[in-house]
């Protein structure tokens, strides 16, 4: 990898993965610790979570694309070694939180992709990139559940910050581009097409008019969470990473 090209951008844009991806590899165990590799890196780099999310589902039987998409993975790598996490001395300690879902992304199952990052002041403290545990029949309903799951989050950090003594500002705005998703959580009324949602639909809800939280839209441009969901252009890429408060550090002889 010395002598390869970086690139701009942790996957090719558009690229999609499937179980049979050409010839299992002969030797899975050098794509396994790879992969181990860059999850371990990845809990402070929230950049390419997407990608190594991706890329740990096939780690049973890989095959040649998987392995192709990791190098390419390995040679954005070398061209952010410098990059890390930053928190400012002083800087506001309010949450907020994006989420989003790329529905039915997984053409060997069908099922859809959560993706979700939390912040306190500018500093991104929480991301995920993870598939949901059943196929869902419409965008609304994937959203929806991403909702779900950040909201469980946002519980979990708030009250480790409680702990901590840091006060927590509430509502929280949970940030959502789907407006039907947005719709559900105001309407208290159970409709025959989302009785199926009904736990994911009491949680939020219950937050939401507790007071703890409260859901908004934001427009596709400034969706932060678009990144923890599919493989981006590099012009869309690099306008969302910038906004995740990470940093190029430069490297010092001291």
């Amino acid at each position: 990898m010395t002598q390869s090209k970086p690139a701009s951008t942790p996957l090719p844009a558009g690229i999609k993965f499937t179980s049979e991806a050409g010839h299992l590899l002969p030797n899975p165990e050098s794509y396994r610790r790879l992969i181990g590799r860059i999850l371990y890196l990845g809990f402070t780099r929230s950049d390419f979570s997407h990608a190594a999310q991706q890329l740990s589902q096939f780690m049973q039987h890989p095959c040649q694309q998987h392995w192709d998409a990791a190098h390419h993975l390995l040679r954005y790598l070398k061209g952010t070694s410098n990059t890390g996490l930053f928190f400012s001395v002083g800087a506001p300690t309010d949450l907020i939180a994006y989420c989003d879902a790329d529905w039915a992304s997984c053409v060997d199952t069908r099922r859809s992709l959560t993706g979700f990052c939390i912040f306190l002041g500018s500093a991104i403290i929480s991301w995920k990139t993870k598939k949901q545990q059943t196929v869902s029949r419409s965008t609304a309903e994937v959203e929806y559940r991403s909702l779900a799951s950040t909201t469980c989050e946002l519980v979990w950090i708030s009250n480790l910050l409680t702990d901590l003594h840091i006060p927590v500002t509430t509502p929280i705005p949970l940030l959502c581009y789907n407006q039907a998703a947005l719709h559900i959580v105001a309407n208290s009324v159970f409709h025959e097409r989302t009785k199926h949602l009904e736990i994911d639909c009491h949680l939020v809800r219950d937050k939401y008019k507790a007071g703890f939280l409260i859901p908004k839209h934001v427009s596709s441009k400034f969706q932060l969470a678009d990144v923890f969901t599919k493989p981006l252009t590099g012009p869309s890429f690099f306008h969302l990473i910038s906004k995740l408060g990470l940093v190029h550090f430069t490297p010092s002889l001291t």
